[in-house]
């Protein structure tokens, strides 16, 4: 059975849960400050904790796919027992893969996280469009068919970024607000929001950006990289509404404690709600 749309699905886990997305990023140094060995057991053991501590009250957890694959097969199957144990919890489970490829390579990438018989099926997969918009259409389709979402990489919050996504097109637009019009054309007539996201970077300070997508906005860079939920407003103007903030070191280094993690995930929702609402 295919499943409501994600943009459907997005809006109401951020309007009950609150709207923040953390990461899972079991990087070595991290594992490290846990205490744990940076091996398949202590890779398992930091999951658990964090799907177990979290999975059941924010509304999206991000896995960052390259953390597992360093591991070969055994860290693969522990973000597929990851992925299927948050999604039963009921958090949203958006894969950080930031593929891009085209044709047949591009639908092998589509298959493997939006196919809902894949054992890495996610609500949502990030991906990269400077292939050009159109290399996307395996991803596009295969989550129009399945309900879920696809971020694209639009703004990143890495400084390198900026020599081809403020590059110029062209028409005279940026290549960054090139691939935004793509979204928003994308996300057209969607209700209440669009599946299709924009990834910008909440440390920009101004996006210099149309970033009216009717789409969400998956903003990276709270917490360590150096932003805060008050910024979120400058950054994305009257889109503010549809921000997804997303931490990782922010809250995970409050492990592996699991009410550290409640806490921490809990304060940066608090604080990005009245970031959002003015309050």
């Amino acid at each position: 059975m295919t499943l409501e749309p994600f943009g459907a699905r997005l809006r109401h886990a951020m309007d009950t849960r609150g709207p923040l997305c953390v990461g899972i990023d079991p990087h070595a140094s991290l594992l490290t400050s846990w205490g744990l060995n940076d091996d398949i057991a202590g890779l398992e053991r930091f999951t658990r904790t964090v799907v177990e501590a979290l999975a059941d009250r924010v509304a999206v957890l991000k896995p960052q796919s390259a953390f597992f694959e360093r591991f070969g097969s055994r860290g693969i199957a522990v973000l597929e027992k990851a992925v299927e144990e948050a999604r039963a919890a009921g958090a949203l489970v958006l894969m950080d893969a930031k593929r891009g490829d085209i044709g047949s390579t591009m639908g092998a990438y589509a298959a493997t996280y939006l196919d809902k018989d894949s054992p890495l099926f996610s609500d949502a997969v990030t991906v990269s469009p400077y292939l050009g918009f159109g290399s996307l259409r395996p991803a596009l389709d295969a989550a129009a068919v399945s309900g879920a979402g696809v971020f694209v990489l639009a703004l990143t919050s890495n400084p390198e970024g900026a020599e081809v996504q403020r590059a110029t097109a062209a028409d005279g637009r940026s290549l960054a607000q090139l691939m935004l019009d793509h979204m928003a054309a994308e996300n057209e007539g969607a209700a209440p929001l669009g599946s299709v996201g924009a990834v910008v970077g909440a440390t920009l300070g101004d996006a210099g950006a149309d970033l009216a997508i009717n789409g969400p906005l998956l903003a990276p860079g709270i917490g360590a990289q150096g932003a805060t939920p008050a910024d979120l407003p400058a950054v994305f103007g009257d889109a503010v509404g549809n921000v997804v903030p997303s931490v990782s070191r922010g809250v995970l280094r409050h492990g592996p404690d699991a009410s550290g993690l409640r806490e921490a995930a809990g304060r940066f929702a608090d604080e990005v709600r009245r970031a959002v609402s003015g309050s």
